[in-house]
């Protein structure tokens, strides 16, 4: 079976509103094209604390976890070392991580025509971003070659750490997918059939729903109310979604207790997840 998918994005700019989330999105729409869903995505600002118990969660629960945001080397920088604190282990500065970064200082030095100097202040600390917890992997970085690093806990529960900016964390997610997890792609093909429903109160729906539940325990059936559409109006779009060959027979038994209950549907919505 698969794993749980999750994610953790850090970052105070986040939690501000100075800058909006795109990962969420991004990384639900790598997971389905590859047959996969996101289980849960937890927001945490530049709070080492809160870092630390969330990868220490993260670490127990046998999950693939993505984490975004805190692996540079600023003060406000905070995830590696929570990584290490979570996982009982020291960081350290990981040798491929080292050739990489150099690499990179001395690609950036050729372009402005200076010399490379390995013992300069600022390369020194540009190499603290290769300092990871003992044991960890690399992720290679196509945008800049800094990479980002993988981390497995005792719980069995794996993090893959990238930087904050999609333009490197979005290709380093995929990185990982396609090398790591490509043995649970399209396992369980997943279908939603979902209808409109007009004018309806989500509480006379629910003996139906429940019905939907019971007589096909391998499905899951929702309801997403809305009071504004502006083509329905109020209404509710009510669902079944599951198993690829266990959503027709849920699908016809939900729409048939509609039918029978005389409520008032509208357009039909079918989506592969």
């Amino acid at each position: 079976m698969a794993p749980n998918f999750g994610l953790i994005i850090v970052g105070d700019e986040i939690m501000s509103g100075k800058r909006i989330d795109r990962h969420l999105p991004k990384t639900i729409e790598l997971l389905a094209a590859r047959g996969l869903s996101l289980a849960y995505a937890h927001y945490v600002g530049d709070d080492p604390v809160r870092i630390t118990t969330t990868l220490k969660q993260a670490f127990a629960s046998g999950d693939v976890v993505f984490c975004t945001g805190g692996i540079g080397a600023t003060p406000d920088d905070h995830t590696r070392m929570c990584a290490a604190r979570a996982l009982g282990e020291e960081l350290h500065l990981h040798p491929q991580a080292e050739a990489l970064i150099r690499e990179r200082i001395q690609d950036t030095a050729r372009e402005r025509g200076l010399p490379y100097e390995p013992e300069h202040p600022d390369t020194l600390q540009r190499l603290q971003m290769g300092m990871i917890p003992v044991g960890a992997r690399i992720i290679p970085n196509t945008y800049n070659k800094i990479p980002g690093f993988s981390c497995t806990g005792a719980g069995a529960g794996v993090v893959h750490f990238t930087p904050g900016f999609p333009v490197m964390a979005w290709p380093m997610i995929e990185w990982v997918l396609d090398q790591q997890c490509a043995q649970w792609f399209h396992q369980s093909p997943q279908a939603e059939h979902s209808i409109i429903v007009l004018g309806a109160m989500e509480a006379a729906l629910t003996p139906l729903m429940e019905q939907t539940e019971r007589n096909h325990p391998t499905v899951r059936v929702f309801s997403l109310p809305s009071v504004d559409h502006p083509e329905y109006g109020p209404h509710i779009e009510l669902g079944v979604k599951g198993p690829v060959d266990d959503v027709p027979a849920a699908w016809a038994s939900l729409r048939e207790g509609l039918h029978q209950s005389g409520a008032i549907c509208s357009t039909e919505l079918v989506r592969n997840l």
